[in-house]
């Protein structure tokens, strides 16, 4: 990955070893002031990866966070963005139901509890809600969602101001960044991420597709059925907080 180090303005240092002394240090010196908002994060896990690398992070939701933490924010994702000048916003998993192509088909046939016209009511509601935070006012953001039906997109193109892709920047899975054939990152689940301003992540992983379990599709009903299929992983989100927070705190160096 490159990043513009020259942004930085490194002195007088004679030597290699020196000047990259200095970047670290500068680098270092603007994580503690480089200031991450994790939206729609009960689990912590982002957050906390971000934390662990010296990132001025806060996670919000609407829900209370699942742990004990003084690092979040119950409220909606829309009004904790103007609390703050956020250096890098990640949204991770916003209500996306009726976006996600696995739940395309209910458009068409809606369940016995339901009707087509609460359906794609609710799909509006979340394109609105999704093309407000892709339209958010941040150096640099990303918003993580699950494959896209073709009616979401078409909505949010609509909507946003700035150009929405029809195709997400990247798409990973878990098992992409993990190492551990039997730990909980060794999952395919696929990941899409929408971008500005970030590069698209290098996969730090080992692990090979044939290793990887297929358990969010394999959940069974239950209430929390929800919370497990919008599960994150640690190592995914690690290579999350290394890359793109490395990133961000060049960007504001520069920007300063």
């Amino acid at each position: 990955m490159t990043y513009q180090f020259d942004l930085f303005d490194l002195g007088s240092a004679s030597q290699t070893g020196e000047r990259q002394t200095d970047l670290e240090e500068l680098i270092d010196e603007s994580k503690r002031h480089t200031k991450v908002l994790v939206g729609c994060e009960t689990s912590g896990i982002v957050r906390e990866a971000f934390l662990a690398e010296g990132y001025d992070t806060w996670s919000c939701d609407i829900l209370p966070a699942d742990t004990a933490t003084n690092r979040h924010i119950q409220d909606d994702v829309r009004n904790v963005l103007k609390m703050e000048s956020w250096d890098l916003v990640f949204i991770g998993h916003p209500p996306c139901t009726r976006l996600c192509n696995s739940g395309v088909r209910w458009l068409h046939k809606a369940p016995p509890d339901r009707t087509k016209a609460e359906l794609w009511r609710e799909l509006d509601e979340g394109c609105e809600l999704f093309a407000e935070l892709f339209n958010a006012n941040v150096p640099c953001l990303a918003i993580e969602n699950p494959v896209m039906h073709r009616y979401a997109k078409e909505r949010i193109q609509k909507l946003s101001k700035l150009p929405f892709p029809w195709k997400a920047n990247q798409t990973v899975h878990p098992w992409h960044f993990g190492h551990d054939p039997d730990g909980e990152d060794a999952v395919s689940k696929q990941t899409c991420f929408w971008t500005r301003n970030l590069p698209n992540l290098e996969k730090t992983g080992t692990l090979t597709k044939d290793q990887a379990r297929d358990d969010i599709h394999k959940a069974p009903p239950s209430a929390d059925r929800w919370k497990i299929r919008s599960k994150f992983y640690p190592a995914l989100a690690a290579a999350m907080a290394q890359q793109w927070g490395r990133h961000a705190s060049i960007n504001r160096r520069a920007a300063a």
